[in-house]
């Protein structure tokens, strides 16, 4: 079978993991497939996925070029392109120290920042009945999380290296998607203002090229589902 496209990603329009890898994939100008699972129809358990993805999760991912290689978990994809595809480091290090200290934000950002903001909006917005003592607890969560990270970047402009990296992409569209709610979640919650360093990164990340073609085809994707 022949492919148009190095990549085939398998994904959902409105998961923030599947849209980490997309703006890696841009900005590494790697041309890729989108295929949008409907969770809804239970797509995402189904054989035709769970054949490359045995969690039935997303994302998914197929480099054609290299043989159908295929690989799951979002973090784990970010390191596969950036050490297949970025040989000049335009989003990753060099130095040992650096790579270790990368992996260490992307297991940060995979045990840390996803599951908790996944389980407080889970609680805040779909789970069938309110449980208080579990919104506060998650609510708390994307708290420290957010604190580690103003703990750091309070010093320092990006999270390793000096410069944007896959570390720091890792994070945008939990954050993205979180912020945009936290008002809501908690009012008059402002960002800007309890989280003054992190809300500048997050800005600096936004404004990037890649940032704003993958938000533009985020937007059509809800808009036409």
């Amino acid at each position: 079978m022949s492919h148009g496209k190095q990549f085939t990603l398998y994904t959902h329009k409105g998961g923030p993991n599947g849209w980490k890898v997309a703006i890696v994939l841009e900005e590494l100008g790697l041309t890729y497939e989108s295929i949008y699972l409907d969770f809804d129809k239970g797509e995402q358990k189904s054989p035709e996925h769970t054949k490359y993805n045995p969690n039935g999760r997303i994302p998914t991912l197929i480099d054609h070029k290299n043989n159908d290689f295929t690989l799951w978990e979002s973090d784990a994809i970010l390191l596969y392109l950036v050490e297949k595809y970025d040989p000049e480091h335009k989003i990753s290090v060099t130095s040992e120290g650096d790579k270790f200290h990368q992996t260490q934000w992307l297991f940060f950002q995979s045990s840390g920042q996803g599951p908790y903001y996944g389980q407080a909006a889970w609680f805040l917005v779909y789970h069938p009945e309110k449980i208080p003592s579990a919104i506060e607890r998650y609510m708390n969560e994307i708290f420290r999380v957010l604190g580690v990270l103003e703990s750091v970047l309070s010093k320092q402009e990006w999270l390793v290296g000096g410069k944007p990296t896959v570390a720091d992409l890792s994070f945008l569209p939990w954050n993205q998607s979180t912020f945009s709610r936290l008002p809501s979640y908690k009012e008059g919650y402002d960002v800007q203002k309890e989280f003054p360093a992190v809300a500048a990164w997050h800005g600096k990340l936004e404004a990037r090229d890649s940032v704003k073609r993958i938000v533009a085809a985020r937007d059509a994707a809800l808009k036409n589902q």
